[in-house]
This record gives structure tokens, sequence and C-alpha cells, in this order.
């Protein structure tokens, strides 16, 4: 460590060669990654490099000033927001209001006998300044040599500046008032060793973004603010559910059969039982042993997870609801799910009317219902039992067909002509049974089931059934899901004889309901990405080839 004689030229060369190729190479993969400009080219080994030059600051700050910049308990802080609340235009002087902040520095202005700061936390963002005349010498050095991305701490007087800007003046506190009073008025609580993004450009690179979620938050305010409405919206989701008496539960996420839908599971195995598990596709299957169990109305809201493809609406990591309702149908599960959509809506935007992307979607009207039939039809010009113009249209579109059975060439078609056009909120009711082995069939027509998809924003945000509880109908639909799926799904598509066995103990008729919480975030706070409502979404490790174009295609 160096005296404090050294000047700030010599530390930064000591530490220049004390770092070597560190400093070059590791910062530009990890320290300089804040900015995406940065990443072009390796900072150049000279002492004005920008990571040895905060290096050098912190050796200064344990060394001249004989503080630790990396903190210490703080009592009495309030948020920024809370601390410009307090600005009274009448009390002047010793009567403005006492405050203890902290925040990350986002801009840094010092003009000789002044600096000013401005900090930022989850609440948003406050000035600071701090004059030479009214704090110690040392502290006032301390700020000067602060820079942005550091995390300080504040007390001192909310007043304003000759603008009329609200401001925290940083001064000592009397040592009667409690918590802050006696503290040092500024302190460095975190010393940022790496330069965040520029002020006006921040985090353009969405691979970074994605990846370091933990600088996107701070550089761009709008993100903290999108998942504060995903925790608000979860929140009103559980609220909602609990009035109507619902019962929220939690199953299995490791589980000896991957069941509730047709889709590839995460493989691991358990080596005190030596046996395989899967990570849960869905909670269905063990929700509906709650019914057997007694149970009237269950739901649960928690991650599952599928090992299929990465786009804008699909994350091998998900979260959703599911919810069931014994004497309920899937007419009963629509109403609530209206209800619900709407209510989600107007919690958002109290006019109930969102923009999602180019679409303003109007949440205050009822919600279109369309057969499954109409709508395939209306987009294919055939009807979807004409078989032989079915697959012929599959191959016309780029479909696979061959081998495959007839009802799922016929939903692989109508996913790909029939869901773009659904940006108002539709419900598609009366799916085929055939892809539908949970669900109860229509008695009208067997070959349809009572089932329903919601679309909004031409996306597909839930499902219901009248769910199936025949247990020997329940067997039939299995066994033919499987000779229906080709010798790769065969492999994790699965047979639950324990489930079958808790339909023959009895499980009452019941609507269940399944809603993606991630997409309902995307539509009601106007995310164009998945990965924009998920914290830390999925990426491509960066050390694989081609990674960042393979991850910006997937949000396209």
């Amino acid at each position: 460590m160096q005296g404090p004689g050294t000047n700030e030229k010599s530390l930064r060369q000591e530490m220049a060669r004390r770092t070597g190729q560190y400093v070059q190479l590791a910062c530009l993969s990890r320290l300089r990654g804040y900015d995406d400009h940065s990443m072009a080219k390796p900072p150049p080994p000279t002492g004005g490099d920008q990571v040895a030059d905060r290096r050098a600051k912190l050796e200064r700050m344990r060394s001249e000033f004989g503080i630790e910049p990396y903190g210490r308990r703080a009592d009495g802080l309030i948020d920024l927001a809370s601390a410009r609340g307090l600005f009274d235009e009448v009390k002047q002087g010793d009567d403005r209001p006492t405050a203890a902040v902290a925040g990350r520095v986002v801009l840094h202005r010092d003009i000789g006998s002044l600096v000013f700061m401005t900090l930022r936390d989850a609440s948003g963002d406050l000035q600071i300044a701090l004059s030479k005349k009214a704090i110690e010498s040392s502290i006032f050095k301390l700020a000067k040599l602060t820079d942005r991305g550091d995390i300080v701490v504040v007390r001192g007087r909310v007043g304003t500046t000759k603008t009329g800007e609200i401001t925290l003046w940083a001064e000592p506190l009397p040592p009667s008032l409690p918590e802050t009073g006696g503290l040092a008025a500024y302190e460095v609580a975190s010393k940022a060793l790496v330069p965040p993004p520029e002020k006006w450009k921040g985090l353009r690179d969405p691979e970074l973004r994605y990846r370091q979620r933990y600088v996107d938050m701070f550089a761009d305010p709008q993100v903290v603010q999108t998942f504060r409405l995903r925790s608000q919206i979860v929140s009103e989701i559980r609220r909602f559910m609990d009035q109507r008496q619902f019962l929220e539960v939690e199953t299995p996420m490791l589980q000896p059969a991957a069941g509730g839908a047709a889709a590839r599971p995460f493989v691991t195995h358990h080596n005190a039982l030596d046996i395989d598990l899967f990570l849960r596709i869905a909670p269905e299957l063990y929700l509906k042993r709650l019914l057997v169990g007694g149970l009237s109305r269950v739901y649960e809201i928690n991650r599952n997870y599928r090992n299929e493809g990465v786009d804008r609406q699909h994350n091998p990591e998900f979260t959703l609801m599911e919810a069931y309702e014994a004497f309920g149908d899937y007419q009963s599960m629509l109403d609530l799910t209206e209800s619900l959509i709407r209510h989600l809506a107007k919690t958002v935007e109290p006019t109930g009317v969102l923009t999602c992307h180019e679409h303003t979607i109007d949440y205050n009207q009822p919600f279109r219902r369309v057969r499954y039939a109409e709508l395939f039809e209306s987009a294919c010009g055939f009807a979807m039992t004409e078989t032989d113009r079915v697959r012929a249209k599959a191959r016309e579109s780029g479909l696979k067909e061959a081998g495959v059975d007839d009802w799922l060439v016929v939903n692989a078609l109508f996913e790909a002509v029939a869901e773009s056009g659904l940006v108002q909120p539709t419900f598609v009711t009366d799916y085929p049974a055939a892809i539908s082995p949970l669900t109860r069939p229509r008695r009208d027509d067997p070959d349809l089931c009572e089932r329903w998809d919601l679309f909004i924003g031409a996306m597909e945000c839930g499902t219901a059934y009248s769910e199936l509880n025949d247990p020997d109908v329940q067997e039939q639909k299995f066994r033919q899901q499987l000779a229906g799926a080709d010798e790769q799904e065969q492999t994790y598509r699965s047979f639950d004889e324990d489930f079958l066995n808790a339909l023959r103990v009895g499980m009452p008729p019941a609507g269940g309901l399944g809603l993606g919480i991630d997409r309902i975030v995307m539509l009601l706070t106007g995310r164009h990405s998945i990965r924009d409502v998920i914290l830390f979404p999925l990426l491509k490790p960066p050390g694989d080839r081609g990674h960042q174009e393979e991850n910006a295609r997937k949000d396209k």
C-alpha cells in the first residue's frame, strides 16, 4: 500500500504495474463491460485507464483519508423520493427538514467550492450538494474524489439551489437527532471500480442489458419501474384469487414423471435415491390431486421449466399461474379470467386502455369469443377436417407433417396462420380433443373439447379446460397421445399411473386455468420481449462463438 505522501500519478503507475494483464484483459470482458462501446477494443495500458484511475482513488481513500470505502451499517436512511417530499419552501436555515439518504452517483459536477451530485435509487433521483464552507475539508476532498457509479451516504438538510432545484445540502446534523445526528455528512459506502454507462447512451446493447441487469437497472429507471409493476401485478393476482376463496398452495418442482403439458423437460438425477427426476413442466397433475383430496379451489404461482426453444415469447424458465375449481368448467374459468385481466389492466392504467407495441388494447370491452374451427377456416380457406388440404397447406408452410397425427398437423397449421391476427382480447374456444388429453370432450361433438385459449396482442396468454375426470377415458387419451407422438417426443411424454389412480379414487368435475405471468406482464407494461420482464433471463455463455448474435436473434 502506498504512503500518504504518494501523489496520484505515481499511484496510477503503481496500479498499472501491479494489475498488468488483469487490467488489460479482464477489464475488457468483465470490468469494462458496463459500457457496450468499451467492449470493442482493449483499454489502453496507460495511467489514464479508467479502471486503474478508480483503483488509485480507492487506495487514496484508504491511505490518505483513512477510511474503508466499502461502508458500514447506516441507520435512519430514507429513500430519495421521500427525502424530496420533505421539502418545505416556507422553512429556511436550520428549520429546514433533515434527511439521511443513500444512492448511486449518476452525475458528478465539481465547480470549485461546490460539488453537486445526482443520486439514484429505486425510488428516483435527487440532487445533493456539498459546500466547502459547510463541511470538513477532508469530507469535501472525498466528495471531489467520488466517481460516477459510487454508492454514497449523505446527511443534511433539504432545501433548494438558486435555480429552485430541490437539493439535499450535506452538513453535520445535531447530535441530538436520533440515528443521524453526529454522524459524517458524507460517506462512500461502495467504491465502483468500473465506469458506468455514458449518461445519455446507457446500455444500448441488449446482450449486455440482460447479462448485466444490475447495471441496466440503475442506468435506466424504466427498467426498475417495469419490475416494480411486475411485482405489483403478481401481488394483485394473489389478492384477486384470495378474495374468491382460492387457496394458494405449493407443489413439487422435482417430479418423477413430466406431466401436465406436452413439452420437453429438463432431466436431473437424485444421487441418494439413485433416480432420474424432471424439473416440472406444469403443476397441473398435482393440483388436481388436491381436488381429489377435498380442496375445492386451489391455485399456484411458481416457476416451470421447459427444455425447448427460446424467442421473444419463450424462456426455458417461466412463471405460470394454474388454478382449479371443483364443480366449475371452462366457461366459469373464462369469466374468472376476463375479470382478472380487466382488473389487472385497470390497476396498471385506470382507463383500462393500454398500448402494447404498435397496438392499442381496450380491456374495457367484452372479450371476443370465437370457435377454433371457425378461426381455422377463416385463416386457411377450408375446414380443419379436410385432412388432405390440411397436410398440403402444412407442407406449403414449411411445417413437418409426415408421420405426425392429423390433429397435431391441424394445430401446427393453426398456430402458424391463425393466431397472428388476434390482437384485441380473444377467447378461442372448443379445440380439437385429440390435442388436449386432459380435457373433457364436448358432449355434442366428442372430436372437440371444452377448452379455450386467450390471445392478446397476437400472443397466447392462457388456457382453460373443463377437466377430464373419467379415469378410463383419461387412460385412453394418454395412450392415444403417446401413439400420436413421433419417436423423439415419446422419449419424454409420460404415462402417469399414480395420477390415474387418483382419478380412480374420484375427482369432482372441475374447471382448470393456466395463465402465463411473464406474458401478462409484457402486455401490461408494453415490453417487446419476455427477457424484458424476467430479471435474469437465460443466455448463452459469453464464451460461446456468436453468442451475442444468437441471443439478439432470439428477441426478434
